[in-house]
């Protein structure tokens, strides 16, 4: 067992505001992306850059249980002071990231069709899109591996060393868009290729931030990395995190398509909205990340208070967060409305519903927390079957509540859904105490 140090506040909080400046960048890059081929001129353009993206992020998305099984299993390797484990499971998360990526290429064109099926464009948008997806796919085994790089460097708690890629990343994505689009004039290919080389760079910078890794004669100890019985766990855990990720999805897509049932206006008005949910979203990840390794750590190391205290101490933090947020939301959500569109009635009607996104960082904090819990702890099976219970939760409010109350009811249906999964995962979270004492 090795000896972890004191879970402090400003542990916490060396863990968590890296990784909130990192989720800040995100959105900057994506605004880039489009401004720059808004400048050709032509509105084509600039829906194949945003349907291409939409369909290589939901692709990768699927792989996101990577950045999350890595980030559990190392920590708790991490903490019971396995160094030579916690190089194996950088070698298989790279293993699984890469061969990911290249099942991804080798099945680009069935991918890419029945992507163009199910989200069909005019005939010249599709074009374009077909050949930013040509150029931007071949950078999926970076952008994939990055999953499994990004949770072992969490894990460690090097949030900075992952502030750094995100920055280096973004920032070179950014130039190169520039340079590409605005003065070579390579248009929609030239976002892909800035995309692409900003991928692969930001990979082998993460590599090298991981080389310390290397440095264990256990990374290339081959009968250690592909053991029967580890691999079985990891198959497992990252299993669970999938499936608990898709009925999650579920609930979001679903969402979205009967919010369509109510007209445009409520459609747009729901479209701005989901933006405060993202900014939710980017500025408690930070905290749930930071209780991912924390927890993870404790739990190997058998160390139960330690790990009550980093959840505690993590979970007062984010509440901190919740509360200027709600109070942001509260009072400048109508300026943050208008900002994002200028038609009247979408306006008027998001004004509306933003009572729910004052709400929804209350409600859902113990949502995030408790899944960065749950992850550090590797009990995704409990995950999973918690999100199953709360996915029921929510279709039985959809089932009562739309119908008398329409996109009202919709919004309180998707509310319901986050307190549900903070009320089941906080009724299984003394199990995780008691794992301290036996791991």
């Amino acid at each position: 067992m090795a000896e972890v140090s004191a879970v402090t506040h400003r542990r916490v909080l060396g863990n968590a505001l890296p990784i909130v400046l990192s989720n800040a960048t995100v959105p900057i890059l994506g605004a880039v992306d489009t401004g720059v081929v808004g400048q050709l001129g032509e509105a084509a353009p600039i829906g194949a850059v945003g349907i291409g993206a939409i369909i290589l992020s939901a692709l990768y998305w699927i792989f996101g249980f990577l950045r999350m099984g890595t980030t559990g299993m190392t920590s708790q390797a991490h903490g019971a002071g396995l160094r030579g484990e916690v190089a194996a499971l950088l070698v298989r998360a790279l293993i699984v990231g890469l061969a990911a990526g290249i099942v991804v290429i080798a099945l680009q064109a069935v991918l890419f069709r029945g992507a163009f099926l199910l989200s069909p464009a005019s005939a010249e948008v599709e074009g374009m899109a077909r050949d930013y997806l040509a150029v931007r796919v071949w950078s999926a085994p970076a952008a994939i591996g990055l999953y499994g790089l990004t949770g072992w460097l969490i894990a460690l708690e090097r949030a900075r060393a992952v502030l750094v890629v995100q920055v280096w990343m973004n920032g070179l994505n950014i130039l190169l868009d520039l340079w590409f689009v605005l003065g070579l004039g390579w248009g929609v290919e030239g976002v892909a290729l800035a995309t692409f080389l900003a991928e692969w760079s930001g990979f082998a910078l993460a590599l090298w931030l991981c080389r310390g890794a290397f440095a264990q004669p256990a990374w290339r100890d081959w009968p250690r990395v592909f053991d029967k019985r580890r691999l079985k766990r990891m198959a497992a855990v990252n299993g669970d995190i999938l499936l608990r990720s898709l009925m999650l999805q579920a609930i979001f897509v679903s969402f979205l398509f009967l919010g369509a049932d109510f007209g445009d206006v409520a459609l747009a008005a729901n479209q701005v909205l989901l933006q405060f949910l993202h900014i939710t979203a980017y500025a408690l990840d930070g905290f749930a990340f930071a209780v991912e390794a924390l927890v993870g750590q404790a739990l190997g190391a058998r160390d139960r208070a330690g790990l009550r205290r980093a959840a505690v101490l993590s979970s007062l933090w984010s509440l901190a967060c919740v509360v200027i947020l709600s109070l942001g939301f509260a009072l400048a959500g109508g300026a943050i409305i208008d900002l994002m569109t200028t038609a009247p009635d979408v306006r008027l009607s998001a004004r509306d519903y933003l009572p729910y996104m004052v709400a929804a960082p209350v409600l859902g904090v113990a949502s995030w927390m408790l899944d960065g819990i749950f992850i550090g702890a590797t009990q995704s099976r409990e995950m999973r079957n918690m999100m199953g219970l709360s996915l029921l939760v929510y279709v039985v409010a959809v089932a009562v509540l739309v119908p008398v109350f329409g996109n009202h009811g919709l919004w309180a249906a998707l509310l319901i859904s986050f307190v549900a999964r903070g009320v089941t995962l906080g009724w299984r979270y003394p199990r995780l105490e008691a794992l301290a004492d036996r791991a």
